[in-house]
């Protein structure tokens, strides 16, 4: 069931990625950046079909992708690329909004998010969210900003190819719209650090090692009580948090939990996986 519910969703954020093109942007021969900006300028520079020339592009990163991010992250892109490329060769070319500025901003919007969705269950929309993806699993980056500093390098490459600064200035707003939607969405970044005090420590371990995180084990003494208790320390992200509340309710409902807000980890954020 939660497989038919991904690939509904990258279905939708694909149909909503290739509207973005063809009701928003190219109609004013406008970027998105990315592969998605690379096949609009291609197609604007040699009229070739931007939705094959989309596929070519995107198809030596799958492959790269499917070394280094694992089969499930690639099938997934995948699935998205492809039914981009057929929604665009299928949604009309059509401008929705006569005025650059608001086709930049509502096609931007819908480019983050449709990509924001394919991130957020487990693929990406293909391009340059594969290298994001794996430039973020070596380093603690954030996803957005990489993929902002990539798209505008090809905004300022199709500026200076085409002397067209005006369409390049209205295009880095596009690209700027989609990296803070997809940042709102695609919430990994975003770490809290999650203090636990309990007396069930051994059903909780047990339960949080499963998780990709490591745990610390702090003894505690109640002020007012007296008591003795253990408090366990763990920094996940925003978007696994849920999973671990779910855990804290199941295995010691009385667990007093305290979350706060981390502004950055030094060391290793997640467990290595042969441990």
């Amino acid at each position: 069931m939660k497989r038919i519910f991904d690939f509904i969703m990258l279905i939708a954020g694909a149909a909503l990625i290739a509207a973005s093109f063809n009701l928003f942007l190219m109609p004013h021969h406008l970027l998105s950046g990315g592969v998605s900006g690379l096949s609009l300028v291609t197609n604007y520079l040699t009229h070739w079909n931007p939705s094959i020339l989309y596929f070519a592009y995107n198809l030596p990163l799958i492959i790269w992708g499917w070394f280094v991010l694992g089969k499930r992250f690639i099938g997934y892109s995948l699935l998205s690329v492809v039914a981009t490329t057929y929604f665009i060769s299928v949604f009309p070319v059509e401008a929705v909004a006569n005025e650059p500025l608001l086709s930049a901003v509502f096609g931007g919007t819908l480019v983050g998010i449709g990509s924001g969705i394919s991130l957020r269950v487990g693929g990406s929309s293909g391009g340059f969210d594969i290298i994001g993806s794996i430039v973020t699993r070596y380093r603690d980056f954030s996803i957005s900003n990489i993929l902002v500093g990539m798209n505008a390098a090809v905004i300022v490459t199709h500026g200076y190819l085409s002397n067209e600064w005006e369409l390049a200035l209205y295009s880095m707003v596009s690209i700027f719209t989609t990296g803070k939607v997809i940042g709102t969405i695609y919430i990994n970044h975003y770490k809290v650090t999650v203090f636990i005090i309990t007396r069930n420590k051994e059903a909780l371990i047990n339960k949080l090692l499963v998780l990709p995180h490591g745990v610390t084990v702090i003894k505690t003494t109640g002020a007012f009580t007296d008591i003795e208790k253990d408090m366990l320390m763990t920094v996940t992200t925003r978007y696994e948090l849920t999973e671990l509340k779910r855990v804290i309710r199941e295995n010691d409902p009385k667990a007093f939990v305290n979350i706060v807000e981390t502004a950055g980890v030094i060391g290793n954020f997640r467990r290595p996986k042969n441990r």
